[in-house]
């Protein structure tokens, strides 16, 4: 699987995030939830379009291909992963823990990202 710049996999979890079942992101609501213009949007959706990790049809939605879904499930989950153990683990305020998250789901490895899972779960039996 091809490695996006932290900027592109932003961009591919918005429309993941945005998508619903059977529909596709908007680009002005994608640009909306980045706080970008629409230009730099449309400019991201061509990369990742040219990437094959999205459908991008001038005036439509954008959809997620096959690839862009697997990616984008798996940036998703990184971010929850990192996002609970920060404020169920450290006690970090949530605004921050989603901001440091963000962050984070991008550079961090995928063993870390299981050790902190079953870290999570084994002090979620504990505590029941």
């Amino acid at each position: 699987m091809e490695k996006l710049s932290f900027t592109m996999e932003n961009y591919l979890e918005a429309v993941y995030e945005l998508s619903s079942q059977g529909t596709g992101a908007r680009v002005s609501d994608i640009a909306e939830r980045l706080n970008v213009t629409k230009a730099s949007t449309n400019s991201a959706m061509a990369t990742l379009a040219e990437k094959g990790f999205i459908v991008n049809e001038k005036y439509h939605e954008v959809f997620l291909t096959h690839e862009g879904q697997k990616l984008a499930e798996f940036t998703s989950k990184k971010h929850h992963v990192i996002q609970q153990f920060l404020t169920k683990v450290l006690h970090i305020e949530p605004i921050t823990a989603e901001t440091d998250a963000c962050a984070i789901e991008h550079v961090i490895s995928n063993s870390s990202i299981a050790a902190m899972q079953e870290f999570i779960q084994a002090d979620d039996k504990y505590h029941g």
